[in-house]
């Protein structure tokens, strides 16, 4: 698949087949996509865990927040969870700072869901301290993103953008629309 195709079929996706599992060779065939990212200075400071029991999950689900513009939409319901997430984490012992390290392995990993048919949602919105203390994570652990993953059963579109509003919204149907700057307008010439 060429890469703008990639790109393409990686959407965010909110809304999965939750009886569709992701086996734990997939994640971390997705993970090890993170572990091969490029890193400042090289100090590969993250770490992920995994998550794929419907136990575990369950930990996890409550402490994130799912669509800041869809006011009304308390998160995927029940049998539309994902089937599993991928918490990426900073090993502060390693470096007090990861820089940009989670965003670029985040997306290696995206990229890898999507070439396997699988969809996912970056979450930067997690209550931190209440999902340490669900997951045991050690104090050396400073958790960055999660990864919400699974088959999607949702569709969504992407759409110029009308006079700069970039919210995304749902119609009627469910679809989930996205709109996109044009290329002219995030251009800059000096």
């Amino acid at each position: 698949m060429a890469l703008r195709e990639l790109i393409l079929k990686n959407r965010t996706f909110r809304r999965f087949h939750q009886d569709v599992p992701i086996d734990e060779a997939t994640l971390k065939e997705l993970v090890d996509l993170g572990r091969l990212s490029a890193s400042g200075g090289n100090l590969q400071p993250l770490k992920y865990l995994i998550s794929a029991t419907p136990e575990r999950n369950a930990l996890i689900f409550p402490h994130l927040a799912w669509a800041a513009y869809l006011k009304e939409w308390g998160g995927p319901a029940e049998g539309e969870r994902p089937a599993a997430y991928i918490v990426i984490l900073a090993d502060t012992t390693i470096s007090k700072s990861s820089g940009v390290d989670h965003g670029i392995a985040a997306q290696s990993i995206l990229l890898g869901a999507a070439e396997l048919g699988l969809g996912g949602c970056m979450i930067g919105s997690v209550q931190r301290e209440p999902l340490r203390r669900a997951l045991n994570l050690p104090e050396r652990y400073e958790i960055l993103l999660v990864l919400a993953l699974g088959k999607p059963v949702e569709t969504v579109v992407l759409e110029a953008a009308k006079d700069g509003d970039i919210r995304y919204w749902r119609d009627e149907h469910g679809i989930h629309h996205v709109p996109k700057r044009s290329l002219k307008d995030v251009w800059v010439t000096i």
